[in-house]
Order: structure tokens, then C-alpha cells, then sequence
């Protein structure tokens, strides 16, 4: 695969197995984009060094925006893959969760991201909606947690200042900055696909900072549980029984 062909599932029909061994049918619904020059290489078996991957993902039942991209802190990423499951809303609710479930389980194993990033859920005036999203968003975390690879929450003004640097930018502006951040001839379509780029982008770029100082406040909080465990055995010391 290079930045030449990074997707080539344009509106294919994909089907997945169910926990009954039955298929499922679901559309993709998502363009071929075209980088300028070949800048992926192999991205699943080219050495990453300091190098992050960051699998974004934009939760949502009815669109789930899956996105890929290779960076490091400081510099321009580089486009892996995008693609956004589609799932009907004439489906169970538990049928539509396993194809966001697999099919994400399917893009970790593939494209062996080091980090995923997804939307942080936020209450909604839909609450049917909301719910929804955070029901992906669960799953999402889950398969990640079942590989071993961190997640990480970023709120939608987070991302987009971030990626613009306004926390207010609509959505186009978000796609229109993703485009030329991943020197994309195209604005990724529809706007969960961009925004799971921007999700990935905001990570590289923002999140190795939030690990480290999520890693310095454990390694912190670890010598005083020591300290009060120490202090409270001192306070009680064993007793010991009269010869």
C-alpha cells in the first residue's frame, strides 16, 4: 500500500461475521485519496523508530471515522489510511457495535498502531445520539485495552485547535486543515473521516506530551503510596506476644 492507494474500498460492500457465524453487511462509504508522492512506503512493516502511529478514531453508531497516520512531535505526519464504517440503523444496536468491534479489531491487527486517540463523549441536547457515540466509543476502547495500546481522549476543541488553531473551527475549516497539513489533493469525505485524521494528528502533536506528564504524575504518586503505607505500618506495629 502507498500514499498512492490508500483506500481503495469506495462505496464496497464488506461483510463480517457475527457472534452466530452469520454475515453482517455494511458500506463503506469513503474516497481514494492521493498524496503527493510516495511518502507512506510500507507502513505496516517499515521500522518506526521514535516515530508514532496513532490510529484516530471519530465514535458513532451510524458513522464510526477510522484514520491512520505516522508522525513525530514537531513535524508534518504522514497519511497511513481512512475509512469510515457505515452501519444501518434498521440493525440491532448489539449487530451494529459488532461491526464497529471487528472491523476496528481488524484495522490494530493490520496497521499495528503504537497510540489510539478518540473523541471525548460530551452530553448532548440528543440524547439518543450521545448515547450512541459513547457506546462506540466504549467498544473502541476495549479492543485497544484487548491489544495492549493506549488510548487517549481528546475533546473536539482540543483537536481543533490543535489541528487550526481555534477551538471554535467548524468542521470544514477542520477538513480544509487536515488536507493540507497530510498534503492531501482532496478534503477527506465525509467529515468523520477527517476528523478521525485530526484526532490522530492532535495526538502526535499533542498527546506524547500528555503521556509524559501523565507518566510523571504515576511515578510521583507511587513513592508517596510508599510513604503513607510505611507511615501507617509504623502507626501500628505488630504486636508481639510476652515470653
Amino acid at each position: 500500500m502507498t500514499a498512492a492507494a490508500t483506500l481503495v474500498a469506495n462505496g464496497q460492500r464488506v461483510a463480517v461475521a457475527d457472534v452466530r457465524g452469520h454475515h453482517i453487511s455494511c458500506r463503506t462509504s469513503v474516497r481514494l485519496f492521493r498524496g503527493k508522492g510516495d511518502r507512506v512506503g510500507d507502513p505496516v512493516t517499515r521500522q518506526l523508530g521514535e516515530r508514532m502511529r496513532v490510529l484516530g478514531i471519530d465514535p458513532g453508531l451510524t458513522r464510526c471515522g477510522l484514520g491512520v497516520v505516522d508522525g513525530v512531535p514537531g513535524r508534518q505526519p504522514l497519511l497511513v489510511a481512512v475509512d469510515v464504517i457505515r452501519t444501518s440503523s434498521d440493525m440491532d444496536v448489539a449487530r451494529r457495535l459488532v461491526v464497529i468491534e471487528e472491523t476496528i479489531d481488524s484495522w490494530i491487527a493490520r496497521y499495528r498502531p503504537t497510540a489510539v486517540a478518540i473523541e471525548r463523549v460530551f452530553a448532548q441536547h440528543n440524547v439518543q445520539t450521545v448515547m450512541g457515540t459513547a457506546q462506540a466509543a466504549g467498544v473502541a476502547m476495549l479492543v485497544a485495552a484487548r491489544h495492549g495500546i493506549p488510548v487517549s481522549l481528546h475533546t473536539p476543541s482540543e483537536v481543533k485547535a490543535s489541528i487550526t488553531g481555534s477551538g471554535r473551527a467548524s468542521k470544514e475549516q477542520v477538513g480544509v486543515m487536515v488536507s493540507r497539513i497530510l498534503k492531501l489533493e482532496d478534503v477527506p469525505q465525509p467529515a468523520d473521516a477527517a476528523d478521525a485524521l485530526a484526532l490522530a494528528i492532535c495526538h502526535v502533536w499533542r498527546g506524547s506530551t500528555t503521556a509524559r506528564l501523565n507518566a510523571a504524575v504515576e511515578a510521583a504518586a507511587n513513592p508517596a503510596g510508599r510513604q503513607r503505607g510505611a507511615f501507617g505500618r509504623s502507626a501500628h506495629p505488630p504486636s508481639r506476644e510476652r515470653r
